[in-house]
Formats: structure tokens, C-alpha cells, sequence
């Protein structure tokens, strides 16, 4: 059974005798289903699964419910007598968003509170497109990812001293013994390989082929594709979608890795906003990250986004190392410092950096140039920039250095995650180890400091 963080939220949560109804969001294929399961069936005597992309495909049963005593009546058929109360039997509403009209079904559940209830969606942006009414008050919204990468390691094997011990020398700034390092980096590559959609690491743990993690890539990336002809009706739209999906990879490989909206469709003259709803539906669904250029680095970063400039990566590293190097691991498991793995590591980065909670932004500069994450650090209300760095000159960064030197900006520090096993502080830049891109959390305020 693989160790999934977000099911300590979710126990939490369902304990705690809060009756908001969670939703847990994200991409197909990235467990939601399975840690609430494992979660609801541990806490509850009875646990009803409904699944409303399954129940459009046979029986219809939920299909066209619109009222909540239309629902207990669907309810009772699907279940029969394992429906007790809300103290003993959790409803747990699957693929929720492919029927809209549960979400706003999920207020008048809550107020009624005749059981206790969970749901989760992977298209949930793009339904809530055409909701009437959202229930805000009534829900909470937990986004979910694949697994990262200190959630691999467990998997793999590492247990929780060892652990701490990796977070405690990213939190003292020190080096990992040599051993240690090259164990951590070891797997590193692994990840980088097999990526965390689920059936990937399973697929990985059984059998260890590259083959059969492979075929699990394949498939899961054509789930993806045909699922946007499922959410977006114009089929014109369906194509673009597709189109961009596809252009990710090849983008990722420019100097720059932008998306240019010239390269769409093919025509220059197009313009960014054009496609807005088609990039809405790839980072709403979950199967692309979302990292927007800012040009001027002041706290909240949010308020300084260019609309129209928009990097996308893959929502895991695993389906981009499939498509750059396929069943041939040697790029990514030799130590070889001349191999440029600058793409893979900037997507792992943007995957951890995501999972671990921070929107994603980069500098642009037509001036100084590019400096590839900025994330924003509310405990200090300041700007972290990140850079990474796969080869052996990891110590030039010239965008870097000039976005530092800039008096305006005020940025008191700096991460370069490169291979080195090295820790050590040069100025305002701290060098570091890739992996430790797993330490790089948001921070959050203790609970003490809520109070006001």
C-alpha cells in the first residue's frame, strides 16, 4: 500500500466533526479514489462508493437527480442496508464533476447532514464552468498530486528517522554523508524515471522494467488526451487541446520552454488570449502545471503575473521522461555530467515545488533574462528564487546574479539546486542538492499565530 500524505488530512478532516463536505481535486490517475477509500473504510462501519462516470456508462441511476429526495431514493437503491447514519456511514461521491449538479446538491446534503459525506473530482474547474450555484460555504476544496518525491522514498523503502534526517540538514544548511547522498540521488534518478502516478511506482515496485512503467505512461497519457473530448464540446476546441498537450515536450526543449502562441496552430499573428480556455482546461484538469512570468519580483507575487507569458510542464516527470528517452534509461541513471537533464529537472522541480503547495512563477527580463522560479514566502513576505541546474557549471547564472544585485527588488536569498553533493552559502545563494527539493515546503504559521 503506497503512503499518501493528503490521508492524514482527510482522517483529520473526517474526525474532526467539521460538516463542510470535502472535495479532494486533481488529475485521473493519482490515487484520490484509493486513499479515500483506505481512509472512509478504516473510520466508518459503512462505506458507499458512488461513481458517476460508472454510473453514466450502466445503470444511470444519478443521472438525473436533481433533488435531494431523488437522491436518497438513487442512494437506497445502490446501496440497500448499508446506509445507517451520519455517525456510522460515510457516501463517498466519486468523479463528481461529471455530474454538475451534485455540486450544488453537496449544500443541501451538508444542511441535512444525513450522513457523512466525501467526494472527489478530477475535472472540477472545467465543471464548474457550468454551475449555477457554488457551494462555497458548504465544501473544502483539497488539491491532490501524484506522489512527490519524499513519498517515494517511503515507498522505496526509507524510513521516517532517515527522513528527518534529510529535513534537518535542509533546515542547518549541511551536507548529507557521502553514502547517504549517494543513495538519495539514486533513487532521485529512479523518480525521474518512473515518475508518481500511482500504477507507475506499483507497476516499478513489481517488476522493475522499464517496459511495463512504460506501457503504464502510454496509457495514462492517452487517458488524458481523449478525456478532453469528454469536457469540451467544440470539437475545434478538443484539437487545440490536444495540439498543446502535445507541444509541451517539444517546448520544453527551446532555450526559453514557453508556449508561443504562433506555434498553436501554426500562424503567426495568433494571439495568447485566443487560447485562453483551451490552457484553462490542460491546468484546471490537473495534467499540466501552470508556471506565469513576472517582471517585477515584488511580495505577492501574484499581483505581478504577465498574462501572456505562460510556461507549461507535464503534471508528472515520469510521462516527459517516456516521451524524451523512452525504454533507454542511461541518459537519466549514469552519472554523467556532459548529459543535459536541464528540461527533466526544471519539470521535477515545478512537480515538487506544486505538490508542496506554492503557485509557480519565473522571472522574465528581456534585459537580465530568466531566473526559473520564484515562489512567495508569506512568513516573511518576501520572494524566493530557485534556479536549477543539472550540469557541471552550476555556479553560472548570470540572470540570477543580476536579479540578486538588484537593490528594488530586495531579495534577501537564494537556492540553486544542482548534483553536487555539497552544501554551502556564497553570498546571498545557498547551493544545495536537487533532492532536497522535497524540504522546500510552503510555509504556514503555527497555530498560535492564527489568533488575533
Amino acid at each position: 500500500m503506497l503512503y499518501r500524505k493528503i490521508g492524514a488530512e482527510i482522517e483529520a478532516h473526517l474526525r474532526s466533526g467539521d460538516d463542510k463536505i470535502m472535495i479532494v481535486e486533481g488529475a485521473r490517475q493519482i490515487g484520490k479514489s484509493y486513499i479515500i477509500r483506505e481512509v472512509g473504510r478504516r473510520l466508518y462501519r459503512n462505506f458507499v462508493e458512488v461513481n458517476f462516470a460508472k454510473d453514466d456508462e450502466t445503470n444511470a441511476l444519478f443521472r438525473n437527480v436533481r433533488t435531494l429526495g431523488d437522491f436518497y431514493m438513487a442512494l437506497s437503491m445502490e446501496a440497500g442496508g448499508r446506509l445507517g447514519d451520519r455517525d456510522d456511514t460515510l457516501v463517498f461521491l466519486d468523479e463528481v464533476q461529471h455530474y454538475p449538479q451534485f455540486l450544488t446538491l453537496l449544500k443541501f446534503m451538508r444542511e441535512e447532514g444525513r450522513f457523512a459525506y466525501i467526494a472527489s473530482g478530477s475535472m472540477l474547474g472545467i465543471a464548474l464552468r457550468s454551475t449555477t450555484s457554488i457551494p462555497v460555504g458548504s465544501i473544502v476544496r483539497r488539491q491532490m498530486f501524484q506522489l512527490d518525491f519524499e513519498e517515494w522514498l517511503i515507498a522505496a523503502g526509507w524510513g521516517r528517522e532517515a527522513l528527518a534526517h534529510v529535513r534537518d540538514c535542509y533546515s542547518r544548511r549541511v551536507s548529507l554523508p557521502e553514502a547517504m547522498h549517494d543513495n538519495l540521488m539514486g533513487e532521485f534518478r529512479k523518480y525521474l524515471l518512473v515518475g508518481g502516478l500511482p500504477d507507475a511506482v506499483n507497476t516499478y515496485l513489481q517488476t522493475h522494467n522499464i517496459v511495463r512503467v512504460r506501457e503504464v505512461h502510454e496509457a495514462i497519457r492517452g487517458m488524458y488526451k481523449e478525456d478532453a473530448a469528454k469536457y469540451e464540446s467544440e470539437s475545434s476546441k478538443r484539437l487545440l487541446v490536444r495540439r498543446i498537450y502535445d507541444m509541451i515536450v517539444s517546448q520544453m526543449e527551446n532555450k526559453k520552454k514557453r508556449i508561443m502562441a504562433k506555434d498553436v496552430r501554426g500562424k503567426t499573428g495568433d494571439r495568447f488570449e485566443w487560447f485562453a480556455e483551451e490552457f484553462e482546461y490542460l491546468v484546471s484538469s490537473g495534467i499540466a502545471l501552470d508556471v506565469h512570468a513576472i517582471s517585477n519580483p515584488r511580495y505577492p507575487l501574484s499581483e505581478s503575473v504577465r498574462k501572456n507569458l505562460l510556461k507549461l510542464y507535464l503534471n508528472d516527470v515520469g510521462l516527459l521522461t517516456w516521451r524524451l528517452y523512452e525504454y533507454n534509461i542511461a541518459p537519466v541513471m549514469q552519472d554523467n555530467r556532459s548529459t543535459n537533464l536541464g528540461a527533466v529537472y526544471e519539470s521535477v522541480v515545478a512537480q515538487e515545488l506544486r505538490a508542496h503547495g506554492h503557485e509557480l512563477f519565473y522571472y522574465d527580463n528581456q534585459k537580465n533574462g530568466e531566473v526559473d522560479y520564484l515562489v512567495s514566502n508569506a512568513s516573511e513576505q518576501s520572494v524566493l528564487p530557485i534556479e536549477v541546474k543539472s550540469g557541471k557549471d552550476y555556479t553560472t547564472h548570470r540572470a540570477l546574479d543580476r536579479f540578486l544585485s538588484n537593490a528594488e527588488y530586495n531579495i534577501p536569498s537564494a537556492i540553486v539546486l544542482d548534483n553536487d553533493r555539497e552544501v554551502r552559502t556564497v553570498g546571498k545563494i545557498t547551493y544545495m542538492p536537487v533532492y532536497f527539493v522535497m524540504c522546500i515546503e510552503r510555509v504556514r504559521p503555527a497555530d498560535g499565530n492564527f489568533l488575533f
